[in-house]
Parts: C-alpha cells; structure tokens; sequence
C-alpha cells in the first residue's frame, strides 16, 4: 500500500487520519511548540498541503527535498531552516504514539539539558527481544531520567536482543530526536562536514515560494546520504537517552500494525471490504475487492488496488523478498 506516490506516511492505517496527520497533531495547539518544519519530497508537496490543512495545522516552512539523501541531511535542511539556537523536536511522519503524556513528559524532562547542549534521543522501553530495531545501551545518569547514550547496537540477532532484554538497560531506538538547530550543525561540521556544506550551499540557493522551499537540486545532490544516527548520534560526544514508555510503533510491519489494531475477541484487525468466518488471529485489509475467509487462523491478507498478499503472520518482514522478486 506504501507507494512512491503515496508513501505510508499519507495513509491511513492505524486511525481515521493519516500517520502524517497523527503525528502533526502531536504537539499542535501546544503554547510550547512553534508552528512546524515539514521536511519532504517534492512530488508529495500538495498532499502534504492539504492533508496539514484538513486539520488547521498551519506549517512555518515546507521543505521540499529535490532528492531522498537519508535523514541526516533532511534535518540539516530543518536545522537551517530554524536557524540559532533554537530547540528542534525531529518527529519521523510514520510512527505511533498512543500515550501522548508520557511523550511531552519526556520532552519536558531533556529540555534542560539540550539547552545545554546535549543531543538527545527518546529509548524506548522494550517489550520483547526484536530483531528489528536498534538498541540503545544506556550509561551513566547525567540528570533525574536522562542517561548519557554508551553505545548503539545496530539490528541485533535474536540472541543478543535477549540478552539485553534480560539484562535491563537497553532500549530501542525509536529515531526520535530533541536537539538544539546549532549543536545539531556543530556535530555534522565535525562528523560530516561535505554533508553540512552541501545542505548549506542549498539552502542558500534554495528557491521560496511563499513557505515553500526548494533547495538547490544540484547543491544537495553533493550531499552524502547517511542517516543521522550513522553521521551524528553515534559519533557524537555529548549524547543521551530519554527512556520512556510510550505506546510507541514504527509500524513497519503488518504484523507490528496488527499488534496496534482493535481486534475482534477472535484476535481478528478487518479493514474494509472482509467477511470472516470461524478466522482467528489475522490481519485483513481491503479497499475494494471482497475478502471472504473461513476456517483459517494467524494469515495476513491485503488487497490493494490489483495487487493481493497473503503471508503468514510472523513472517510479514519477508515482504521485501516479494518485492525483489516481482523486481526480477
């Protein structure tokens, strides 16, 4: 269902508003909070418009990147963009919060310190050994909840994501980010200067339409495509963790999105177009054709547009494999 044209970030999946909507309702209306910076690709620019303004969410600037360069040089565009020493949440448009509370608590919690300087990340409390996120290893306490990061550890195997289940300590990384705009673009002239000046030499001939800006397509092109925890977080001196329960997904599975569904007392999460019969545990979405399933039990099936999936619950990661194969 995630498309180029229409990726997962403009769907609805989890609410009746989109995953980009949920996530700029996130700190709306808070006095706290200034009006936000979308980073985006260009060809999303008008859905992006009109999904914010649905809402009354008004945007300061839309950013609207000529290519993807990873979300390191996305930031750096944001960062300019809000200029100084201004405190920026880095929020990515795809993931869910159920327990919004305990967010804005654990922002409130890190402000001091990222005043000062620091670069910090929201850990979030693991329930279960995945092997698909990274881990974030806490140290020390530099203050009441918040810990220097010791270390990252990239996609661990299942061993490991156990053993530091058990252990205590670890948590994932959720790719949320509280950082000051000029300590961000600090770190990045240290780690990645090519990175830095490309997003500068773009951002100084961007082209602006109003609150649209367009970066210069060639300038930014220069840029290295690196993530920010691979150019910034993980070399970084000063940079800590923010552990926190929050009913957080990044929903990057149908498997994780049917964990996060209302399902029926039969464990059943149906979208659309679907009768069930004597089902158990599965996920079943439609935006046309009828689905009709008897007798069945732990599947996943989804049908979009022309195109149908059927794979078995646990083992929805294998989706990638599909794709490379219709590739071919």
């Amino acid at each position: 269902m995630s498309r180029p044209e229409s990726p997962k970030q403009l769907l609805a999946l989890t609410a009746e508003e989109t995953m980009l909507q949920l996530t700029a309702r996130r700190t709306a209306g808070l006095p706290s909070f200034a009006a936000p910076i979308i980073v985006a690709n260009a060809q999303h620019a008008d859905d992006v418009e009109a999904q914010l303004a649905a809402i009354d969410v008004s945007v300061q600037a839309l950013i609207l990147e000529p290519m993807a360069r990873n979300t390191a040089p996305a930031i750096a565009l944001a960062a300019l963009a809000a200029a100084g020493d201004t405190v920026i949440l880095v929020m990515p448009s795809d993931h869910v919060i159920t327990d919004l509370a305990a967010f804005h608590a654990a922002i409130d919690l890190a402000l001091p310190e990222v005043r000062r300087g620091w670069l910090v990340t929201f850990g979030i409390a693991p329930d279960s050994p995945d092997t698909g996120y990274g881990w974030i290893k806490q140290a020390g306490e530099i203050a009441p909840g918040l810990h220097r990061v010791d270390r990252f550890v990239e996609k661990p195997p299942l061993v490991e994501a156990q053993a530091m289940l058990a252990a205590g300590g670890y948590y994932w990384n959720g790719g949320i980010f509280l950082f000051r705009a000029d300590m961000f673009l600090a770190a990045l002239a240290v780690h990645e200067p090519a990175m830095l000046a490309a997003a500068q030499q773009a951002m100084q001939h961007a082209r602006r339409d109003g609150n649209h800006i367009h970066p210069d397509a060639q300038a930014f092109a220069a840029s290295p495509a690196n993530s920010v925890d691979y150019a910034v977080m993980e070399k970084a001196d000063r940079v800590a963790v923010v552990p926190v329960a929050m009913g957080w997904s990044d929903v990057g599975s149908w498997d994780a999105l049917h964990a996060i569904s209302h399902r029926d007392l039969a464990g059943n999460a149906a979208t659309g177009n679907v009768v069930l019969v004597e089902a158990q545990d599965c996920l079943v979405r439609s935006d046309g054709p009828r689905i009709a399933m008897v007798g069945v039990s732990d599947l996943i099936v989804v049908a979009s547009g022309n195109d149908i999936l059927i794979v078995p619950r646990g083992r929805s990661q294998d989706v990638k494999k599909l794709i490379e194969a219709m590739k071919r």
